[in-house]
Parts: C-alpha cells; sequence; structure tokens
C-alpha cells in the first residue's frame, strides 16, 4: 500500500459543539482523513439530525459515530480501548503545534466548544495540548476549520515520519 494512503488512526472527541454545521462539516473531513470514528460529547449534535446531514453530505454515513456523556467518561473509555494518547486541541501556553507534536497512534483529539474549550477536566487527563498559531487578533478559528488545518498537520507529520523510518531501514 502507498505509504501516503495508509491514514494514521485518529478518533475525534466533539465536546459540547452547538452547532449541528460544524459538527456536519467535521464528518466531511474526518471522512476525507479516514478518521475511525467520531465521539459526540454533552449536547453536540449527532447523527441523524438534518442539520448536520445537509453539511456532512453523506460523511455522517460513512463515518462511525457514537455517543457518551461527557468529554471526561470519553477519555476513559478511550484508555479502556487502547487509545494511546488523548490529546486536546486548545491554545494554551503549554500547547505544541500540531505538525510539531510526537504522535503515538492510535490518537484521540478532542476539540472544543468555541467558546468554553475543553472541558477542564478532561483537559487535566489529556496526554497534550496541540494547537494552531494565531497571528491575529482573534484568539480562535471555527472549530472545522480547525479541524481540518490540526487533521491534515496530523496526517502530514504521521507521513513525514513514515519516510523517515523507511529511509533509515533502507540504510542499515
Amino acid at each position: 500500500m502507498d505509504i501516503e494512503k495508509e491514514p494514521p488512526e485518529i478518533t475525534i472527541v466533539l465536546d459540547r459543539l452547538r452547532s449541528a454545521h460544524n459538527t456536519g462539516n467535521i464528518f466531511r473531513i474526518a471522512d476525507a482523513v479516514g478518521a475511525r470514528e467520531i465521539i459526540a460529547c454533552g449536547y453536540t449534535p449527532a447523527p441523524p439530525h438534518p442539520k448536520l446531514e445537509k453539511t456532512a453530505m453523506g460523511a455522517d454515513k460513512m463515518v462511525p459515530c457514537r455517543q457518551i456523556s461527557d468529554s471526561v467518561e470519553a477519555v476513559k473509555t478511550l484508555r479502556d480501548e487502547g487509545i494511546k494518547q488523548v490529546l486536546a486541541v486548545e491554545c494554551s501556553e503549554s500547547s505544541v503545534f500540531a505538525w510539531e507534536f510526537d504522535y503515538q497512534f492510535p490518537v484521540a483529539l478532542i476539540f472544543g466548544n468555541e467558546a468554553l474549550g475543553v472541558n477542564e477536566q478532561a483537559l487535566e487527563m489529556c496526554d497534550g495540548v496541540i494547537s494552531l498559531p494565531m497571528f491575529g487578533q482573534k484568539e480562535s478559528i471555527n472549530v472545522g476549520n480547525c479541524a481540518a488545518a490540526v487533521l491534515y498537520a496530523i496526517i502530514a507529520r504521521h507521513s513525514q515520519c513514515r519516510h523517515e523510518k523507511i529511509h533509515a531501514l533502507e540504510k542499515q
């Protein structure tokens, strides 16, 4: 199989997203990057939902989705299921840019509510925090846009690491 066509094992956790349109957009992105599943926490809209279905354009039928009461329970469940890393996507002083992080797959990413961020207790349970740089005066971007940028940064990093491992093996 072509190295670029092997997607990294990623689970997407949506923590209290309000907009069904944003959630539907993330389903499309999840399908595009080959994500394993989406976990909808709290009041995050989940299929079936007409507004979500409109923006998902069928991706809600391609990407498995389950609902878990909150992101704290989601972290516990994912750890029990063998996820190696649970990461929050959040701007903070301790965050690492998404393309610089040392990922261990399978990984789960928690995207939080645009106003509230990731649940504080879940954030404390995470193995790390990744972010995108913010150069403008606003301190955030739309969660769907953020998900797209972060997920493709992870794919680029995954591909780069795989290439480096292959080249190292070829030199032996």
